[in-house]
């Protein structure tokens, strides 16, 4: 369930339109807002990760969504990627088009209405905003390259989850020349802004032989005795909230991961601020969340 308005959010805006003004501009606030790594690691709290842009209250990975999360004062998003019929990478998280779209209004003799059997401009024809709100009619499922354009221009940084790559072969090179088209691996973002994950464990073995520079990180949670399987081709493990323990939390960031690094923990999904200090008590470090203001305000304030 989606809420669209929450007194944490516009007390957060408040508070955003006021450091804004004291600093001159959003660059300034992004850079070490509340969303900022650096700014939560130099308070050793957890990076809060707004997943599918600030998805309570604006429609999920839609350019409307990344916008708020960074108006709210998040740098970074979370979002899915998936593949057309004809080969464009679009962001989106079911691999049908109906929760999220009017897809059937617009093609009813297309069922199932798979995001694959569709095109790049079939789908840019669709409305991915009306089934959140009247205020968000009209905004259109991006591309990858228009989404990380977006993210680009807000200064903010990108954990990008390739979705379901057993229906996409070879998506992991594809997404990894998108990126490199936008400019997004050279050394600034790779060791600063990007982090690629997937439940797939052999998309993200894929990705780390491919770029081996690049953070990488696997949903799910493996068994403590499966740990230093993973530890060999990725840096983070990132597991639903309620399958962790302080002590598995421990034995991820007892062992070091790809980079040679002690791996780490993100976990999902969280939004409400019990949940929130749960977790952060087991040693986490990050929450990806619906609720990015919710969430920050529990662990360590605006």
């Amino acid at each position: 369930m989606y809420v669209r308005v929450r007194p944490a959010a516009a007390a957060a805006a408040a508070f955003l339109g006021l450091t804004l003004t004291l600093l001159g501009g959003t660059a300034s606030y992004a850079a070490t807002g509340p969303g900022s790594a650096t700014g939560r690691a130099a308070l050793g709290e957890p990076v809060v990760y707004a997943h599918r842009g600030a998805s309570a209250y604006a429609p999920e990975n839609t350019l409307a969504a990344i916008d708020l999360a960074m108006r709210l004062g998040f740098d970074w998003v979370e979002n899915d990627v998936q593949r057309t019929s004809d080969g464009e990478l679009v962001v989106i998280h079911d691999d049908t088009l109906t929760r999220t779209t009017n897809v059937e209004q617009v093609f009813p003799a297309r069922s199932p209405w798979k995001v694959k059997d569709f095109t790049a401009a079939e789908i840019a024809r669709l409305d991915a905003g009306s089934w959140f709100g009247e205020e968000y009619a009209g905004a259109r499922v991006p591309t990858l390259r228009q989404y990380l354009n977006r993210v680009q221009r807000n200064q903010q940084k990108l954990l990008l989850e390739i979705k379901k790559p057993e229906l996409y072969p070879g998506i992991e090179e594809q997404t990894l020349k998108v990126l490199e088209a936008a400019g997004w691996l050279d050394e600034r973002h790779v060791t600063q802004r990007l982090v690629v994950q997937s439940f797939s464990a052999d998309c993200v073995r894929i990705v780390h032989r491919l770029r081996p520079d690049l953070v990488t990180a696997f949903l799910g949670t493996p068994t403590v005795a499966d740990l230093p399987l993973y530890a060999e081709f990725t840096d983070r493990i990132n597991p639903w909230h309620t399958t962790i323990s302080a002590d598995w939390v421990a034995a991820v960031h007892g062992l070091l991961g790809a980079h040679g690094k002690a791996m780490e923990v993100d976990t999902w999904i969280v939004d409400d601020a019990a949940t929130a200090r749960k977790v952060q008590d087991m040693g986490v470090d990050g929450i990806i969340t619906n609720a990015p203001d919710v969430v920050q305000e529990a662990v360590g304030g605006f």
